[in-house]
């Protein structure tokens, strides 16, 4: 009489390739996805139903408004929060759509670089605005803002 002896199922290539221990930066930029998209959401909505919804809605849009929202630190960190959060989340799903599309990796480098250049230039552009913004820059006498201006003064 013979045993039967069961034979091990085909491992596949992929799992007797040695694995890589460094960071994976593809699953983190796969996990960084996912949380900014929802914190895009909360963050987008908030925005829309504070400037769309209170107060006098839509109407009350004007320089004056941007002003007193940029007046306040809170709505600073917000507005920079948004800012990058859609910059990086923007440029990574550009990255992504790169990385899947340019065969050429002369190429993708070059279009990957320019992708982080021009995020990481208007990161630092929006950043300054929003922390740099003076209502009362440029002002002359015959401006409407003049009086509120020289009573900040």
């Amino acid at each position: 009489m013979t045993t039967a002896v069961p034979l091990d199922p085909p491992r596949s290539p992929r799992s007797t390739a040695p694995r890589n221990r460094g960071v994976n930066l593809e699953k983190w930029g796969w996990i960084y996805m996912r949380v900014s998209g929802v914190l895009l959401i909360v963050l987008i909505f908030g925005h829309l139903f504070v400037n769309l919804m209170v107060g006098e809605g839509i109407h009350a849009l004007d320089f004056a408004f941007v002003a007193g929202k940029f007046a306040s630190p809170f709505w600073q960190w917000w507005d920079v929060l948004m800012l990058w959060l859609a910059l990086i989340h923007g440029a990574n799903g550009m990255r992504t759509i790169v990385n899947d599309y340019v065969t050429t990796p002369k190429v993708r480098r070059v279009l990957v670089w320019a992708l982080g250049l021009s995020a990481a230039f208007l990161i630092l552009l929006g950043t300054l605005v929003v922390f740099t913004f003076d209502p009362c820059l440029g002002v002359t006498e015959d401006s409407v803002l003049w009086a509120t201006c020289q009573a900040a003064a």
